[in-house]
C-alpha cells in the first residue's frame, strides 16, 4: 500500500498524487461530455480499493459496472491506454479487476437496499416531504405513539396505518401531545402518496441494510466497491433524494469521530452530480452541505463528478479540496462563466494559463490540483491521466448475475421479510373492535326483543284484566236487570202485598195477644175471635184476593 493514489503525470513528468491522508477533504471531477471523466473516476476508485478503502458510487449510465472486470488487451482502447501508460512512465500498469458489490433499490441489477421507516425517522421524512412545522409536529407525534405502544414502523403501509390511527384518536392525542388535526394528517398522507408513486415502497422494508456490509474489504485487503444502479433511479428524484438522505445520515450517525486517519474509512462518488443538484429538494441540499462540512471527521471523503463545475452549489464546492478539471466548451455564456470560475478557483501556476488551456485539453488530459500532505493545494498542472486497469464500459447481464450470486453478501437481502408490524397490529385491533361492536349490537338487539316481548305481554295482561273486569261488570249489570225484572212481575207483587198484609195482621194479633197477657182479657174475647192462627190465615187470604 502506498501513501497516495497516482492520478497521472504533468507535462514535465511530475507525478500527481492524491494523498490518502487528505482524501477525506473531498473532491471534484468536472468536464464536458466525452472528455474522459469516467476513466479518471475509474482510476481513482481503483486506487482507493487497492489501498483498502471501500467506495460507494452511484452508476447513472451503467458504464461503471466495468470496475468488476479486468480490462482486456483485445479491447479497442488497449492501444491508447498502453501508449498513455508509457508516456507517463507508469511501468506497473496492468489490467486488474476490483471487488464489487452491486446494489439496486428495485432489486433488479443488484441486491436490494432497504431501511425501515423507524430508522429514517420523522425529522428526515419531514424534510424530504417539505412538511411545515405543524405537519412535522404531527408526524413526530405519530412516531412517538407508535414507539410507546410497541408498533413497529417498517414500511409505508405501517406509517399510513399509524397516521390513520392518529386521525381516529385526534381528540385523545390532542389533549396529551398538542393539536393533532386531520387536515395535517391528510397533507402528510398526500406527501407519502407521492413517495409511493415514485417507488419508495421498494426502499422501505426489511431486511434493512447493515453498514458493516457496506464498509468492508475482501480477503486480499482490497476495499469493496459498492455500485448502485442509478439509471432508473435518477428518473425518480424523490426516491433518489430519500435514499441519499438516509445513507448519508446513517453513515454520519453510524461512524465514530476519528479525526484525520492515514486513509479514509469510506469514499462517496456522485456521478452526474448535476442531475442530483438540478432535481434535489432543499432538504437534500442542506443535508449534503452538512455532510460535506462535518463528515470529514468521520473519515469519509465525498467526490462529485459533473459536466460543469458551476453545477455544484457554492456552499458545497467551497469544501472540495482535490480537483480534476477536464476540458470545457466555451460556446455559451454559461460555459464561459464556468471557464472563468474554474480558472479562479485553482491555485495559480505561472506556467499554466487555465482560462486558455481548459478549452484546449485533449481527451484524457486534465487540469489537476490536489491537497498536499500539509493540507495546501498544489499549483494547478496540466496532467495526462493514467489509464484504468479495469474494463471501460458496462459488463453484460450474465456477468452481473454471476457477480451478484458470488459476492460476500449472498442472498442476505434478496428476500423481502414482511413481519408483523404496525399495519397488521392496527388491522387486528380494528377487527377486534368491530367484532366487539357486533357482539354488543347483537346483545342489544336481543335485549330490545326481550323488552318488546315483555311490553307486549304486559299489554296483553292489561287487556285481559280489562276484559275480565268488563265481563264482571256486565254480569253484575245483567244480575241487577234480572233482579229488577223479577221484582216487577205480578206474582212477585202479589206475594209482596200478601206478605205485607199478613205481616200487618200478624203484628196486630201479636200485639193484642201481648196486651191480653200483660193487661188481662175476658175469656169470651178469646173464644169469639177464633184464635191467632185463624186470624192470620184470614188476613193472608184477604190480602191475596184484594191484591
Amino acid at each position: 500500500m502506498s501513501d497516495g493514489i497516482f492520478i497521472g503525470a504533468s507535462v514535465d513528468g511530475t507525478p500527481q498524487t492524491l494523498e490518502l491522508k487528505r482524501a477525506n477533504r473531498h473532491g471534484l471531477i468536472a468536464g464536458a461530455t466525452g472528455t474522459g471523466k469516467t476513466v479518471t473516476l475509474q482510476g481513482i476508485i481503483e486506487g482507493f480499493s487497492a489501498n483498502g478503502v471501500p467506495c460507494f458510487v452511484a452508476d447513472v449510465k451503467g458504464d461503471l459496472s466495468g470496475l468488476a472486470m479486468a480490462g482486456s488487451p483485445t479491447a479497442k482502447t488497449h492501444a491508447t491506454f498502453a501508449e498513455r501508460a508509457k508516456a507517463i512512465g507508469d511501468d506497473s500498469w496492468a489490467y486488474a479487476d476490483n471487488p464489487v458489490q452491486f446494489w439496486d433499490l428495485f432489486g433488479e441489477q443488484g441486491h436490494p437496499i432497504r431501511t425501515t421507516i423507524s430508522e429514517m425517522g420523522p425529522l428526515l421524512l419531514a424534510r424530504l416531504m417539505d412538511l411545515n412545522e405543524v405537519q412535522e409536529g404531527v408526524l413526530t407525534i405519530a412516531f412517538h405513539v407508535a414507539d410507546k405502544e410497541g408498533l413497529l414502523l417498517i414500511d409505508l403501509d405501517d406509517l399510513q396505518a399509524m397516521l390513520t390511527e392518529c386521525a381516529g384518536r385526534a381528540d385523545e392525542l390532542t389533549v396529551t401531545y398538542g393539536n393533532v388535526s386531520k387536515q395535517s394528517i391528510g397533507a402528510i398522507q398526500r406527501s407519502l402518496l407521492q413517495l409511493r408513486t415514485q417507488g419508495a415502497e421498494n426502499f422501505f422494508g426489511e431486511p434493512a441494510l447493515e453498514m458493516n456490509d457496506f464498509i468492508g474489504v475482501d480477503d486480499k485487503g482490497r476495499g469493496i466497491v459498492n455500485i448502485l444502479a442509478a439509471d432508473r433511479l435518477m428518473a425518480l428524484p424523490k426516491l433518489y433524494a430519500t435514499f441519499l438522505l438516509w445513507l448519508m445520515s446513517e453513515l454520519f450517525e453510524h461512524l465514530p469521530e476519528v479525526g484525520d486517519l492515514d486513509k479514509p474509512v469510506l469514499c462517496f462518488f456522485f456521478d452526474e452530480a448535476h442531475l442530483l443538484f438540478d432535481e434535489a429538494p432543499k432538504a437534500l441540499l442542506e443535508k449534503i452541505e452538512q455532510v460535506v462540512r462535518l463528515i470529514r471527521s468521520k473519515g469519509v471523503g465525498v467526490y462529485f463528478i459533473t459536466q460543469n463545475p458551476i453545477d455544484v452549489p457554492d456552499t458545497v464546492a467551497g469544501q472540495l479540496g482535490n480537483r480534476v478539471q477536464h476540458a470545457l466548451r466555451a460556446f455559451t455564456p454559461r460555459d464561459q462563466a464556468a471557464v472563468r470560475s474554474a480558472a479562479e478557483t485553482f491555485r495559480a501556476n505561472p506556467g499554466v494559463d487555465v482560462a486558455t488551456i481548459i478549452t484546449e485539453l485533449k481527451v484524457g488530459e486534465a487540469l489537476v490540483s490536489l491537497l498536499q500532505a500539509d493540507g495546501a493545494p498544489t499549483p494547478v498542472e496540466r496532467t495526462l491521466i493514467k489509464p484504468p486497469a479495469s474494463r471501460v464500459g458496462p459488463i453484460t447481464s450474465a456477468e452481473r448475475k454471476v457477480m451478484i450470486e458470488t459476492d460476500a453478501i449472498g442472498a442476505k437481502y434478496d428476500t423481502l421479510v414482511d413481519r408483523e408490524s404496525a399495519e397488521e397490529l392496527l388491522a387486528a385491533k380494528t377487527q377486534e373492535a368491530s367484532a366487539a361492536a357486533a357482539e354488543a349490537k347483537a346483545t342489544t338487539e336481543a335485549e330490545k326483543v326481550a323488552a318488546a316481548q315483555a311490553k307486549a305481554d304486559a299489554k296483553a295482561a292489561k287487556e285481559a284484566e280489562r276484559a275480565r273486569v268488563a265481563d264482571r261488570r256486565e254480569a253484575d249489570r245483567q244480575q241487577r236487570e234480572a233482579d229488577r225484572e223479577a221484582a216487577n212481575s205480578p206474582w212477585t207483587k202479589m206475594a209482596s202485598s200478601a206478605t205485607r198484609a199478613a205481616s200487618s195482621s200478624i203484628g196486630r194479633q201479636v200485639a193484642n195477644e201481648i196486651g191480653k197477657q200483660v193487661f188481662g182479657t175476658k175469656a169470651r174475647r178469646s173464644s169469639s175471635s177464633g184464635g191467632l192462627v185463624g186470624t192470620v190465615l184470614r188476613g193472608v187470604l184477604g190480602g191475596l184476593f184484594r191484591g
